[in-house]
């Protein structure tokens, strides 16, 4: 049987990215929030499996310093670097799981993740995920967080994925953190599959504990 890290390696040596299901040319939603946060443009960002997205790019333009992308599949961060070139030395790039990796504590501004969080399907891997969010993210630190909706298909690359709702996803991740907007929002794939995605913006109270 795979592991994770395997499976995604599996998955991003077969194909480009912008023929992967969740590829988007740009996040919409996710750019313009980080906009209105107006954050200092040297404020620590992480992107929790970003793989080969292109957030990093548009962060990256937007005059951002400390970006910071995590992914499981060293070929999504590969393919990410090779289409970055030069830019790629300004950003960190971690490989590893998100649940398990080692975070500097109470150092991130902002926690993104779009379609990573919801391929975790047991209550045990949600609750090691969450806890790394309370222990990375700075008090007051804000997440923008992009899962499949409970309309949405029950399954994305062949693999289970739990659906939320938003008073699902507050359940799951806890009074430390209160949800400050949220908006559904379409996503057709490049092989036509109607898939409705639930985003949120959330932040961290005070300091928290895990």
């Amino acid at each position: 049987m795979q592991t994770r890290p395997q499976f995604w390696e599996q998955i991003y040596a077969g194909r480009p990215a912008e023929r992967l299901g969740w590829y988007q040319p740009h996040l919409g939603t996710p750019l313009a929030w980080i906009r209105e946060l107006h954050l200092p443009r040297d404020a620590p960002i992480i992107d929790v499996g970003g793989g080969a997205s292109t957030l990093v790019d548009d962060l990256l333009a937007e005059g951002f310093s400390g970006i910071t992308v995590v992914d499981l599949s060293a070929n999504a961060l590969a393919q990410a670097r090779r289409r970055l070139g030069e830019r790629a030395g300004a950003v960190r790039w971690l490989t590893g799981d998100i649940t398990t990796l080692e975070l500097p504590a109470e150092s991130y501004r902002l926690w993104h993740d779009r379609a990573a969080f919801h391929f975790l399907t047991e209550a045990a891997d949600q609750r090691r995920y969450r806890d790394q969010m309370l222990h990375a993210l700075k008090p007051d630190g804000h997440v923008i967080l992009g899962t499949f909706s409970p309309e949405a298909p029950p399954r994305c690359s062949g693999l289970p994925v739990q659906r939320y709702s938003e008073a699902q996803l507050l359940e799951t991740l806890g009074p430390v953190f209160v949800l400050l907007r949220s908006r559904q929002e379409l996503h057709v794939t490049p092989g036509g599959v109607e898939q409705m995605y639930l985003y949120c913006e959330l932040r961290k109270i005070g300091a928290g504990s895990v």
